[in-house]
């Protein structure tokens, strides 16, 4: 069967997961993981995305980001990719493809998925194994929205700001809703959006953007539950 396209919504919030092929490393040093955050930086802001979260992970990548346009999510991950790639190879001394296929991504509802999504971005790190906390990881955009560093790849969404009428009220809510974490059904219900490309939110929410797009954006019809079972698939390795 082939694939279905990316459904890219402009306006909307995407998760997007790139992962290393075959679960390889994708970062090998300090300078990776600064080039990459640079090129993020740079196409980001040329193709007119804003990246509400994400998190650089040893061998996979995560984002959270809303595009102004129907091509900006793709050419910006395509353009960041192809240079990163070629940066990588230089200084490994190797060739080939790096990345495991095409990236994978689904569009959000935001009132319903976009802070858990953040959440669920934050605590990556710590579900790899890679840090104790959420705070301690520097490849991620967590430290940006608790106040340890500003972080000029970071654009908040609007749900962001109406957390706290001050930075430090805004900056204790988000703390804690990562502290709090996610019940395991929420969990399950994000990896399977991004992993599988249907969009995630309400009956509503998934019949309206279904106006707005001629590609499938839900595997049944809207607002039907999932009577599969099945463990969550692992983003972290």
């Amino acid at each position: 069967m082939a694939r279905l396209p990316r459904l890219n919504v402009p306006g909307l919030p995407h998760h997007v997961v790139q992962r290393g092929n075959n679960q390889q490393p994708v970062f090998a040093g300090v300078e990776d993981y600064v080039f990459f955050s640079s090129l993020m930086e740079e196409n980001a802001r040329a193709f007119r995305v804003a990246v509400h979260a994400y998190v650089w992970l040893p061998n996979q990548v995560q984002l959270l980001a809303t595009p102004e346009t129907e091509e900006g999510l793709p050419k910006l991950m395509q353009a960041v990719g192809r240079r990163y790639v070629r940066h990588f190879n230089d200084r490994q001394g190797r060739s080939g493809t790096l990345w495991e296929g095409r990236y994978r991504s689904t569009v959000l509802q935001p009132e319903r998925h976009l802070l858990p999504c953040m959440a669920l971005i934050d605590t990556a790190p710590v579900d790899a194994g890679e840090a104790g906390e959420p705070r301690d990881y520097p490849w991620s955009s967590h430290g940006h929205y608790v106040g340890l560093r500003n972080d000029r790849l970071v654009t908040p969404h609007a749900l962001f700001w109406r957390l706290g009428n001050t930075p430090f009220a805004r900056e204790a809510a988000y703390a804690e809703l990562v502290q709090t974490g996610l019940a395991a059904d929420e969990r399950q219900q994000l990896f399977d959006a991004v992993l599988r490309g249907w969009a995630l939110g309400d009956a509503e929410f998934v019949a309206n953007l279904q106006t707005r797009t001629e590609r499938r954006v839900s595997k049944s019809s809207a607002g039907r539950p999932s009577t599969r079972k099945s463990e969550v698939p692992k983003m972290t390795g």
